[in-house]
């Protein structure tokens, strides 16, 4: 039977070229899979919380996303190493969904490198709580307030509905999409050795820079969302009174700091300025 492993030598799968880039010091050159496999593992990763449930959360999901790459273990879709791997990365997971593949690529090098199984359950328990912290604060804490501001910048800019929505998407998207793809090659780049990319310099300075530019962006989007849903010529006690709201507002969020998340506050701002809008209009 041909060895289907990558980095199985001579007798590996004539699809899946074995010599691949340098990896991190201490691990191993960086094997090739098949194009479609790494693309089947991509795509997959926009249904990993598919299966969500509450005993499991998203380990299914991870599971699933891996599942392509298990077909490359000796016996393929149908041996014993490929249902032993799939059973054990089905389990428990939980971690941000975007950060996930990072487990996603690290946990499908490990399976494929023949790290012994017990080893690799202890990594997927250790991955949780750092690609769930750091997930949180970079993007929902992060890049998804600063793509609604710039929205809102541009719809006080006087830019329409279409492109209000395209502006939000395209930008989140983007940002998304990257780190996703960012996370399959560095987890599959470092295997068990990941922790470093988790600790560079976006990782680091990224959240704090988000703050920053969301701070900024408040500062510009706020005032003029709120001077084009006012209209001109309008009366000046709702002026004062939304600006008074705006201040009070802003201290509170000071005061709340690491206690709110970003995107909650981010949806409530969107919603309060289309009531106020409503109202106004109807009024």
């Amino acid at each position: 039977m041909t060895d289907t492993r990558l980095g199985g030598g001579a007798g590996a799968a004539p699809d899946a070229q074995v010599a691949g880039r340098p990896g991190p010091a201490g691990v191993g050159p960086v094997p090739r899979v098949p194009i479609g496999t790494r693309m089947s593992v991509f795509t997959r990763l926009f249904a990993i919380q598919a299966s969500w449930n509450y005993e499991l959360l998203m380990g299914t999901g991870i599971g699933f996303c891996v599942e392509p790459v298990l077909r490359l273990l000796p016996g393929g879709a149908h041996g014993a190493a490929y249902r032993d791997a799939l059973a054990r990365e089905s389990r428990y997971f939980n971690a941000h969904p975007y950060l996930a593949a990072v487990a996603v690529g690290a946990l499908a090098r490990a399976e494929l490198d023949g790290v012994p199984g017990d080893r690799i359950e202890r990594f997927r328990t250790a991955l949780c709580g750092p690609l769930g912290s750091v997930g949180d604060r970079l993007v929902w804490a992060g890049w998804l307030p600063v793509c609604s501001l710039l929205a809102l910048a541009a719809f006080g800019l006087g830019a329409g509905a279409a492109v209000v929505l395209a502006i939000f998407l395209g930008a989140y998207n983007a940002g998304h999409l990257g780190l996703r793809a960012w996370g399959v090659d560095a987890g599959w780049r470092s295997g068990l050795r990941v922790a470093p990319a988790l600790s560079g310099r976006l990782f680091r300075v990224g959240p704090g820079y988000l703050a920053r530019t969301g701070a900024y962006l408040s500062g510009v989007a706020l005032p003029i969302a709120l001077g084009r849903v006012i209209g001109p010529g309008a009366e000046r006690g709702p002026i004062v009174g939304v600006v008074a709201a705006t201040v009070v507002g802003g201290a509170l969020l000071v005061r709340m700091h690491g206690r709110a998340e970003g995107w909650r506050i981010a949806i409530v701002v969107l919603a309060a300025f289309v009531f106020y809008a409503t109202v106004a209009r109807h009024g």
